[in-house]
């Protein structure tokens, strides 16, 4: 897959967050994040994209069992198995920190209400 300027330019406007700046954030930072939260929140509840990660995780569990050696290129598959499975893991795990992170700034910028300070 080649890098094109597209790809670049989505990766350079991904909002980069940590808990402890969120609450020095603009609100133009903080909108930024609930848009990039939004979209990681709908992607997570998409049961299409669900089902993919399952069927995607079982095709890699049955490639897996079928390696029977032990030779180095047995090995080699294995290795790329566990990396493949480790990625797709860290690619949910960094969508439901999105959500999360959209659910602090919703909360930053949310009035303190009696509600809100009962809890």
């Amino acid at each position: 897959m080649l890098i094109n300027d597209e790809l670049t330019q989505a990766f350079n406007q991904k909002p980069r967050v940590d808990i402890n700046s969120i609450k020095k954030m603009s609100p133009g930072q903080l909108d930024g994040v609930k848009v990039y939260g939004s979209g990681a929140e709908n992607l997570l509840k998409n049961k299409d994209f669900a089902l993919f990660i399952h069927h995607y995780k079982f095709d890699l569990a049955n490639e897996l069992s079928e390696i029977k050696g032990y030779s180095e290129e047995d090995n080699q598959r294995r290795l790329s198995i566990a990396h493949n499975l480790s990625g797709i893991d860290k690619f949910v795990a960094s969508l439901h920190r999105a959500v999360y992170f959209k659910n602090s700034a919703v909360s930053q910028q949310s009035p303190a209400t009696k509600e809100n300070l009962d809890e």
